[in-house]
């Protein structure tokens, strides 16, 4: 089975421009194809990748919904929504040259998301075996891990930046974990957007209070705010980019 590998935080941490990053370190290493799962609604990852994201499962769910009842979604004839669902969900995953992709994506309208987060776990499970590496890069906040979406994750990737509510939502999330008996073979905190890549003496303490094993600090760099300004894909960051060397020397320690 392929390792799965799930990165986790708060809201406007960077962890898709890690997890970007990550995927294509995993690619150019030599451990590939690997899945790429967006599993947020507000789904971005394709653009830190610079790819289109294909077909979402969330587009899959307003099919089903809608079958019946709007001319413009039919199911063929003789065949069950359950059979119809299974093939559409073998459309939900782009094939790029490294990597594939699998966007989450959203419903359209009011409702929760359940279902949609129900696809997310069908279909690592089921994909998991074609793939040496799947990399998911969650939602922020609690809610995947609360719904146990990955109940079986080999490595686990806190992401904050600098301040203490991050780090202080790092500790919630491996609380959380915790309490619900998830168990990565592997599971750290890697510090982002640190000024000059050096922590603040009260964000180490915070760390240290929330018993999480820091990985490793990712240094802040004005250019990967450019890149995203000017719409660039970040994984097109020059090779000598503070950023992607600190993140190659954390996830080298990690023996991938």
């Amino acid at each position: 089975m392929g390792k799965v590998i799930a990165v986790a935080g708060k809201g406007g941490v960077g962890k898709t421009t890690l997890c970007g990053l990550l995927i294509q370190y995993l690619c150019e290493s030599g451990k590939k194809p690997v899945l790429a799962v967006d599993a947020d609604a507000n789904s971005n990852l394709n653009e830190v990748l610079g790819v289109e994201p294909g077909l979402t499962l969330g587009e899959i769910r307003e099919e089903i919904e809608r079958a019946g009842m709007d001319t413009s979604y039919k199911i063929p004839a003789g065949m069950t929504k359950a059979a119809y669902l299974e093939m559409r969900m073998n459309d939900a995953v782009a094939e790029e040259e490294d990597f594939d992709l699998m966007v989450m994506g959203r419903s359209q309208g009011q409702g929760c998301y359940c279902f949609v987060n129900g696809l997310v776990q069908t279909q690592v499970q089921r994909l998991q075996s074609s793939y040496p590496y799947v990399v998911v890069d969650n939602e922020a906040g609690l809610e995947h891990i609360s719904r146990g979406i990955l109940p079986n994750m080999d490595l686990a990737i806190l992401v904050s930046d600098c301040s203490r509510r991050g780090v202080q939502a790092a500790g919630r999330i491996a609380r959380l974990m915790e309490e619900m008996h998830i168990s990565p073979q592997k599971q750290g905190l890697i510090i982002n957007r640190a000024p000059g890549g050096q922590l603040d003496p009260g964000t180490l303490e915070e760390v240290q209070k929330q018993g999480l094993k820091l990985w490793g600090v990712v240094p802040h760099d004005d250019l990967v705010y450019r890149f995203d300004c000017d719409g660039r894909p970040t994984v097109q960051l020059p090779q000598d980019s503070p950023v992607r060397r600190a993140l190659k020397e954390i996830v080298e320690k990690l023996e991938l």
